[in-house]
């Protein structure tokens, strides 16, 4: 064991990054949501509640992004989502 280390800690990962991605929410009127990532073109995912719907939309992201990794292109740098009050 190395010095300072305890054995009771999680392990600590090194060089691990978070990316994320705007996600616009939908609710169904007849039930359930549905979510859409606008930097992702494709991205949409529902689930009969929010958790489902988390849940779900992370494995849409990352399906995404592997097609995405595999065909050699990367999300959409530009896209911004404004909040506008009319």
């Amino acid at each position: 064991m190395k010095s300072g280390s305890n054995s009771n800690s999680p392990p600590v990962w090194e060089n691990l990054s978070v990316v994320r991605y705007t996600t616009i929410i939908h609710e169904n009127p007849e039930g359930g949501f549905w979510a859409e990532v606008p930097a992702l073109p494709g991205c949409y995912s529902q689930g009969e509640t929010l958790d489902e719907l988390k849940e779900n939309i992370r494995e849409a992201i990352a399906g995404v992004l592997e097609v995405m990794k595999e065909q050699g292109t990367k999300p959409e740098p530009n896209v911004q989502i404004m909040d506008i009050a009319v």
